[in-house]
């Protein structure tokens, strides 16, 4: 097994728990965890994960009061543009998967489309912010384009249905870190996730620091990935 994981994806939850105890408004939640995702996208790089998914907006979300829902999407759109020198200095590459929605402002798609072609050509580790993202929405849509295909369905494979997926190039999760200690898959990344390895850290995410992020790295390396198999056996094992 890989020392680091290839694909790490986290789940951000905790920002309104980690308002309400301070007795703030949500939305100082949401500001608060600006600080945590470049921590972790720079202490990921750091540690030699390739590929990082990071869970920032459902396609559930919609249901969130249109206030709250409003301020994500300038607090968003403010993040991407500041951070966008520093991902393209660090050589990071930076997808958004889902952001299919026509109800995102048009002033935020075009930012994600612009950080999109401004690192298309970065070839360090690769970001994938998933926004307006379902897991059980891109099954649908992949069965859609096969079908559309006319693809007969003696000939549908795993691999080939992976291929009607988005970014089919992205590999399985390795480590999937849900922060708030909430044990829910929550949609993400359905096909994906199939055998990741989870970890759900108690602290909120605008409290998930570098430590933290580096302790989920290690409880992964103590994990025994079978895929389904037997471990493998050694001199002295019973058989």
């Amino acid at each position: 097994m890989r020392a680091v994981p290839r694909h790490v994806a986290c789940v951000m939850d905790g920002n309104g728990r980690w308002a309400q105890r301070r007795s703030l408004p949500r939305t100082a939640g949401h500001r608060a965890a600006e600080a945590t995702v470049i921590e972790i996208i720079e202490t990921a790089r750091s540690a030699g994960v390739e590929w990082l998914t990071l869970y920032a907006f459902s396609t559930e979300n919609w249901n969130r009061p249109g206030a709250e829902v409003d301020f994500l999407m300038g607090l968003v759109r403010r993040v991407v543009r500041k951070h966008a020198p520093l991902l393209l200095a660090r050589g990071i590459r930076c997808r958004f998967l889902g952001a299919a929605d026509p109800r995102i402002p048009r002033e935020l798609a075009r930012d994600f489309d612009d950080l999109t072609t401004l690192t298309d050509g970065n070839r360090g580790m690769t970001l994938t912010v998933a926004f307006d993202h379902g897991g059980r929405r891109d099954i649908v849509e992949a069965a859609r384009s096969l079908i559309r295909n006319g693809t007969p369905a003696g000939e549908v494979t795993e691999h080939l249905f992976a291929q009607h997926l988005p970014f089919p190039d992205t590999p399985d999760v390795d480590l999937a870190i849900r922060t708030s200690g909430e044990q829910r898959i929550s949609n993400f990344m359905l096909w994906k996730v199939a055998y990741a390895e989870w970890t759900f850290p108690e602290v909120l995410w605008p409290d998930f620091r570098a430590p933290d992020f580096l302790a989920c790295l290690r409880t992964y390396r103590c994990r025994d990935r079978r895929f389904g198999s037997l471990p493998t056996r050694t001199n002295g094992d019973p058989r």
